[in-house]
């Protein structure tokens, strides 16, 4: 399976990189997206300086997770913005909003939402979006602040089939992550077949959500492999492809040559 990327993946921390790589050219993955979230003052994580030593392999994005919206110092902005012009960096995100935990208020992850896409928007960069169980309340902030011009993507998607066709519907690319390996994934598995397949990305969101059959281990990019497998599965598609595909969309999307 040959021109496979994952979408979206984090490696902060990770000891073993090479073993990484290693792995995922093995499971014939191309690349992989790092995402880069702040973590403390001054600190967007591993990201870049992986893209910057990797970037044959890697590509990376920055940005502010829902999760950490409250914590953002003001002084960070400025950061947050150098940041997304830099060359090797190909998106802002991932941010959004995830009211599953409400680590932070929801006003003020709304408030950092609607001003990450306002910074996206004049960085030049297609948005990265975590969304759960806030559609309407994410899609309402899509409509009034407006994409950038460069799109974006809805990460690790976890809605249904209908929010899925919102998100299409005002430009978004979606993608799909080992969750829609799991066994009580119905709705995310319907989801996926109305996504038209040239806005469809596959992604491992690691270390988390191992897919089927590697749950309960720590996920890495290598294992996109298997999203991709049920992809194709539900598309009554050979993997390739599915690789072939969302490889190009990936691209296409983040501007990657």
């Amino acid at each position: 399976m040959q021109g496979l990327v994952d979408s979206h993946a984090h490696l902060d921390g990770e000891a073993d990189v090479d073993g990484v790589v290693a792995r995922l050219r093995a499971a014939g993955v191309e690349r992989a997206v790092l995402v880069g979230c702040w973590r403390a003052p001054g600190d967007f994580g591993d990201a870049l300086r992986l893209a910057r030593e990797r970037p044959d392999v890697f590509s990376a994005a920055v940005g502010f997770h829902p999760h950490e919206a409250a914590k953002v110092p003001e002084a960070d902005w400025a950061v947050a913005e150098r940041l997304a012009r830099d060359r090797q960096v190909i998106a802002f995100g991932e941010v959004g909003l995830d009211f599953h935990y409400d680590h932070s208020p929801r006003d003020v992850q709304e408030r950092v939402f609607r001003r990450s896409l306002q910074l996206a928007r004049r960085a030049g960069k297609p948005a990265v979006i975590h969304v759960r169980e806030a559609d309407a309340e994410c899609l309402r902030a899509l409509r009034e602040e407006g994409l950038p011009a460069e799109g974006g993507v809805i990460h690790c998607f976890t809605g249904d089939a209908a929010a899925a066709r919102e998100y299409v519907a005002l430009g978004l690319y979606v993608s799909f992550s080992g969750i829609v390996t799991f066994k009580n994934a119905d709705a995310i598995r319907e989801a996926v077949g109305v996504v038209p397949r040239d806005r469809l990305l596959v992604e491992t969101d690691s270390p988390y959500l191992a897919p089927v059959p590697l749950r309960g281990r720590k996920n890495e990019p290598a294992n996109v492999a298997h999203v991709a497998r049920k992809i194709a599965e539900l598309w009554g598609a050979a993997p390739e492809e599915v690789a072939r595909v969302t490889g190009e969309n990936v691209r296409r999307l983040f501007r990657i040559p």
